[in-house]
């Protein structure tokens, strides 16, 4: 199953690649599940190779999946995907291109639920609209605090654009 959502954000796109790698902010953004990083990369910025486990409340269980930063081309693109978790594949591209004043984001997530042909019920029923409403209000979150500036005071930010 796959999903694509595109933001316009005011900021440079600079801004915008490392508050999509702050760990510090997607825990601002998904509080309304309790989600935490546990192990690996737990605040300010995930880089290549580098793995973060998420834990947090998800349709009614305490969940963890841990991710790693496979591909990362500075400003322009990353991408994670799950090693460990409940889906039976996960993987989340990162990309970035800036037009004058505005950076656009585009999220490319493409996941499987596990069990078969049950799976694939879940995922067009109810998954593929849950991982959305998710990943709008991650980038909500991205756009009021890289437009509102509120950027500044995350760890790990690039302080010459501060």
């Amino acid at each position: 199953m796959q999903l694509q959502l595109t933001t316009t954000i005011h900021a440079p796109k600079e801004v915008v690649f490392d508050l999509s790698r702050s760990i510090d902010l997607h825990k601002i953004s998904t509080a309304h599940t309790h989600e935490e990083a546990i192990a690996g990369t737990t605040t300010g910025l995930i880089g290549l190779n580098e793995t973060v486990t998420w834990k947090a409340r998800h349709l009614f269980k305490s969940r963890t999946m841990m991710v790693k930063i496979t591909q990362l081309q500075p400003f322009d693109f990353f991408e994670d995907v799950m090693q460990e978790g409940d889906f039976k594949s996960f993987r989340h591209e990162h990309h970035f291109r800036e037009t004058g004043s505005e950076t656009i984001m585009t999220d490319m997530l493409e996941f499987e639920s596990p069990f078969g042909i049950l799976g694939k019920w879940v995922d067009n029923l109810f998954m593929k609209q849950y991982l959305e409403r998710l990943l709008v209000k991650r980038n909500e979150t991205i756009k009021q605090f890289a437009e509102g500036g509120q950027w500044k005071n995350l760890p790990g930010m690039l302080p010459l654009l501060a």
